[in-house]
């Protein structure tokens, strides 16, 4: 199954569900999986990829460090 087809299902296995207190069980439980899916990502990084990830929070602080988006937009550009 692709990724189209899981979510089709996932809306067809939804739309059946007539009991709010279920959908609202599942819904809960949805949301809770993808909190904390969104944390392991720090979580799965490694001690010198996250000083990194510090570091550039560190430099972008520094407005004299970035780069306006329009030159970003316009080097991304075929």
């Amino acid at each position: 199954m692709d990724k189209i087809e899981l979510k089709s299902g996932l809306h067809s296995f939804i739309d059946k569900i007539d009991n709010i207190e279920l959908l609202k069980e599942y819904y809960n439980e949805l949301k809770n999986m993808v909190k904390s899916s969104a944390s392991n990502v720090w979580n799965n990084l490694s001690e010198d990829q996250r000083k990194e990830v510090l570091l550039s929070f560190e430099e972008s602080e520094d407005e004299s460090n970035l780069i306006d988006n329009n030159e970003v937009s316009n080097f991304l550009k075929p």
